[in-house]
């Protein structure tokens, strides 16, 4: 049966105490560094800033460091990595659907659909990728970048050097989106007079990376563009634990018949985050503690990052190749061009 348990130490308190004061001060750094208005309006997050950081350390200065800090980080990527994308529910209220209408909906679960379906295809007819790639380049693309990464890595068991390269991907490609998703609004406009920066910011919630990218590009474009993204962008993070649960089913039918019961573990966090959710739904805490709480929530995510930076090595890295990048380029592309079909056909059928 899967633990429900976030924390199970297995070593004394001095290493699992070196090694969180380690991923806490990478993190607490970081978050200090992605509140500066000039790298927020990057939209380099906390989170992917801390990666950066955790990778900068962990092959500079942490292999002097591992042999008193290795079982802080290691419980600082699982355990806090699992409390932090269930706290992750206190951002988010199932109110908002109703403020991006059924239209929006569809439009993000069509996008987040087609999106990983062909991440899979790609990865496994045309680059050749590992399950595990295609599927961390694909939550990554089609849901949330960095945080849907982190939750999928102990749904299918990933090794770091996996995810940090599907978390190379979200970087990259969303921090070009900054920029690319301004530029074409003027041109969208002049070609469709009829489309409102309300629908752009629905286009750019619905098929950019991040949430901070999100932020950064609709602000670019405008306050109603920007609103109207922010929603669209945590409706598709609220798909995050459904798409956890399809993943652990899929698992399940492909595993071979002697090792579905101890090698696969029921996701027990992506249920959990979902009650979070329904609970701030209600309203019933004061506004002050779920500040509070998602402040806590940054705080444990970015510690998971910085322990996944840590114990990343470049050398895996470099022996992951091009093939990732290439995949990841042309879901890029597809978010764009077969995101904006979809946005447009959605819009049209239901608007």
């Amino acid at each position: 049966m899967a633990e429900l348990t976030f924390f199970k130490p297995q070593t004394g308190p001095a290493p699992l105490a070196a090694g969180l004061l380690l991923t806490a001060t990478i993190a607490a750094a970081t978050i200090w560094l992605g509140n500066q208005p000039s790298v927020a309006s990057l939209g380099l997050g906390a989170l992917t800033l801390a990666i950066v950081a955790g990778m900068l350390v962990g092959n500079t200065l942490y292999p002097r460091l591992q042999r008193a800090c290795d079982p802080g980080v290691i419980l600082a990527k699982q355990r806090l990595l699992r409390l932090g994308i269930v706290l992750y529910g206190f951002r988010l209220t199932f109110q908002q659907i109703a403020d991006v209408g059924l239209s929006g909906i569809v439009i993000d679960v069509l996008t987040l659909c087609s999106t990983f379906a062909i991440a899979c295809w790609l990865g496994r007819r045309v680059f050749g990728l590992d399950r595990e790639t295609r599927w961390l380049i694909g939550a990554g693309s089609s849901i949330c970048g960095a945080a849907a990464i982190l939750a999928t890595q102990p749904v299918i068991k990933a090794d770091s050097a996996k995810v940090a390269v599907a978390i190379a991907t979200v970087v990259i490609f969303g921090t070009l989106a900054i920029f690319i998703y301004p530029l074409l609004w003027p041109l969208v406009s002049s070609l469709i007079p009829g489309i409102t920066a309300n629908e752009y910011g629905i286009f750019t919630g619905s098929t950019l990376h991040e949430v901070a990218q999100v932020v950064a590009a609709g602000h670019a474009i405008g306050p109603d563009a920007e609103n109207a993204a922010v929603i669209a962008k945590m409706l598709r993070v609220m798909m995050l634990a459904p798409f956890l649960l399809f993943l652990t089913l899929l698992i399940r039918r492909d595993a071979p018949a002697g090792m579905v019961q101890g090698g696969i573990q029921f996701p027990w966090f992506a249920l959990l985050f979902i009650v979070v959710t329904l609970f701030n739904s209600l309203h019933l805490l004061p506004v002050s503690l779920v500040n509070s709480l998602n402040q806590l929530d940054t705080l444990l995510l970015a510690m998971a990052m910085a322990a996944l930076g840590l114990t990343t090595h470049l050398s895996a890295l470099k022996r992951a190749g091009v093939r990732p990048l290439l995949m990841a380029l042309l879901l890029f592309i597809w978010l764009i061009v077969g995101g904006g079909m979809i946005n447009l056909g959605v819009q049209h059928l239901m608007g």
